[in-house]
């Protein structure tokens, strides 16, 4: 299985949980393309069977500019596309991922799994909850 992970990072919180979650699955054994919203291929990731976007919260829980505009120029491919969201931040209670679920569900994306948010940096225990969430995104 191909598998997208693609994120943008600006304290690195968000950084911090993509790569747990790439190291889930390259240890499950699948072909990850990583990547950061500013320097990924939107076409290689389109092609992948799942793809786990990863954004921290900005401003009044908005998605982080580059992952905007990377999600903008996706998100008509993303029919019938297995997808999960991810993503950190330090106050609100999780809008921009919700609001974000809805954009995916009205793009007609599949639900991947439930969208992660950790608060702040990631402790041990988030790192374990992103790198589980990763093995169940991807059944």
């Amino acid at each position: 299985m191909k598998v997208a992970v693609i994120y943008a990072s600006t304290t690195g919180n968000t950084e911090a949980m993509a790569n747990a979650i790439n190291e889930a699955l390259k240890a499950s054994g699948e072909n990850v393309i990583f990547g950061t919203a500013d320097s990924s291929d939107k076409a290689a990731v389109t092609g992948c069977d799942v793809i786990l976007l990863g954004s921290p919260a900005m401003g009044d829980e908005v998605l982080e500019d580059t992952m905007e505009d990377f999600y903008t120029g996706i998100e008509g491919s993303l029919n019938g596309k297995k997808v999960g969201i991810f993503g950190s931040y330090d106050w609100g209670d999780g809008q921009w991922l919700r609001d974000w679920s809805d954009r995916l569900k009205n793009a007609g994306a599949v639900s991947a799994a439930e969208p992660l948010m950790v608060h702040l940096t990631p402790e041990e225990a988030d790192v374990e909850q992103c790198k589980a969430w990763a093995v169940s995104a991807i059944k």
